[in-house]
């Protein structure tokens, strides 16, 4: 890990999925742990992930911790908010549509600044009426959708994790450093590409067949093991 620029997603990763997201917290002395290898790499840690900043920040709440929230979309750097992204008027109409589906499915509705995730981890059934519905949606409104773990996202087109992350590594501290992206779902797929691409690697979390990620870890604690 040593020279480093580090990269973390959060669900999957440095938190186990629960049935509900709001749930979803670090576990007990790992904000300590994360703090400790930020230090140890000079402020070269970032958490990346598709929760919307508010809710990452509600579960890191140590502002020395560079946060990137909703897929590349917004970020908190040294304390201070950026927006990477403009949502278009016809997403809030996108959005009501795709809640009343939510509701009519008993699927788990999550909205964002940037777009909404639909989750479907209690009924998995029902996923892929999800998903299809989440891209028609999209489709007809001219927007972006990604998939994920029991997981569909209406959102705005442009932007990802990869993009995230070689914007950072443009910027000190994270520019002395060699890439490394840790994450578990396809949405981190980008992540792990861009940090190839400027000469670092992926990590993937778990065992899911087809990832450009170079090396694995087991599971969210073989994780914390590793940072430790």
């Amino acid at each position: 890990m040593k020279g480093a620029s580090l990269f973390l997603d959060f669900d999957g990763t440095l938190a186990g999925f629960t049935s509900d997201p709001e749930a979803t917290r670090l576990g007990e002395g790992r904000l300590e742990r994360l703090i400790a290898v930020h230090e140890r790499l000079d402020g070269r840690l970032a958490v990346v992930s598709g929760r919307a900043l508010n809710s990452l920040s509600a579960r890191i709440g140590d502002e020395r911790i560079a946060l990137i929230g909703s897929h590349g979309m917004e970020a908190r750097i040294e304390g201070v908010r950026e927006t990477w992204g403009e949502a278009p008027e016809r997403l809030g109409a996108a959005l009501a549509e795709l809640e009343a589906f939510a509701a009519d499915q008993g699927l788990l509705y999550e909205e964002k600044p940037f777009g909404a995730a639909l989750h479907w981890r209690q009924y998995p059934a029902r996923g892929d009426r999800a998903a299809l519905m989440v891209r028609r949606i999209a489709e007809l409104n001219e927007l972006g959708c990604q998939f994920g773990d029991h997981v569909a996202e209406l959102r705005v087109p442009g932007g990802d994790k990869g993009d995230a992350l070689t914007r950072l590594m443009r910027r000190a501290p994270f520019s002395t450093g060699v890439p490394v992206m840790v994450g578990d779902d396809l949405t981190d797929e980008h992540g792990f590409a861009a940090a190839q691409a400027l000469g670092g690697h992926g990590v993937l979390v778990g065992s899911r067949e087809g990832s450009r990620a170079r090396h694995r870890l087991a599971d969210v604690d073989a994780v914390w093991e590793w940072l430790g």
